[in-house]
């Protein structure tokens, strides 16, 4: 479900690799947090989180999840909330090489990185729970507002929009964009650059730059779990979320 890939100057890439869309399973979330987790401690400087080509990832596994009783989706949610921590506060930095569309929890990762390289195209990213019924907690809306101000984040998350990756360069959504081919190595050459300063004192900025991030995400089970479970389970959720699944098994 992951690849672990190496690359000059002690940069780790890991790539989901859950073919066709990297849908976000729960054994995938915990290949993924630990993974982050590891890489530090396994000396590396820098990591750089991918996906295939076209396609970063489609998001939460929502037909599986919906298999789940109420005891199973709290240990799922715990599970995404728990990546969301390690990427918030990871000691080194992460470079989100977004290799193509990235709905809903592939943008919400995305938003805990330090950098966003996007692939240039019809490529769509955006936070579009609403559209599916979802209720976006504050502590993610928190790393939204940090990448596109407040007024444009309330704006994308209200709507559930999902925007075109001209459009998220030009509002700050991602830090640039590149040919798809090329994502990845953008993503490389620009942490390359970064682990290239003086480490001391680049950490330090980093960490101080990103206290508000790390306070409110460095106690996994401090986040607002229980309420957004209570959220999911709500009636007009889950009937849009049946209504999802439907349309998706249609279209297969």
């Amino acid at each position: 479900m992951l690849d672990i890939l190496p690359h000059d100057g002690d940069i780790t890439e890991i790539r989901l690799a859950r073919p066709p869309v990297n849908a976000l399973s729960f054994e995938l979330l915990t290949g993924l947090r630990e993974a982050i987790e590891q890489a530090p401690r396994s000396g590396a400087r820098g990591l750089v989180l991918s996906g295939a080509q076209g396609m970063f990832s489609a998001g939460v596994d929502v037909p599986a999840l919906l298999q789940r009783d109420r005891t199973g989706v709290r240990a799922y949610w715990r599970e995404f909330f728990a990546v969301g921590a390690a990427l918030a506060t990871s000691p080194i930095p992460v470079v989100a090489a977004i290799t193509g569309h990235s709905p809903a929890g592939g943008a919400v990762l995305s938003l805990f990185c330090d950098y966003r390289v996007m692939a240039q195209g019809p490529f769509r990213i955006g936070l579009n729970e609403v559209q599916v019924g979802l209720v976006v907690p504050d502590c993610i809306q928190l790393a939204l507002r940090r990448v596109v101000g407040p007024y444009r984040a309330e704006r994308l998350m209200v709507a559930g929009a999902m925007i075109e990756s001209e459009q998220a360069l030009a509002c700050g959504f991602v830090d640039e964009l590149t040919g798809v081919e090329q994502v990845v190595t953008r993503a490389v050459h620009w942490l390359g650059e970064l682990l290239a300063l003086p480490s001391h004192a680049m950490l330090r900025t980093r960490e101080a730059a990103r206290a508000d991030l790390r306070a409110a995400w460095h106690d996994v089970d401090a986040l607002p779990l229980d309420s957004f479970i209570d959220a999911y389970f709500h009636p007009e959720t889950q009937a849009t979320l049946q209504q999802l699944v439907a349309r998706l098994k249609s279209k297969s």
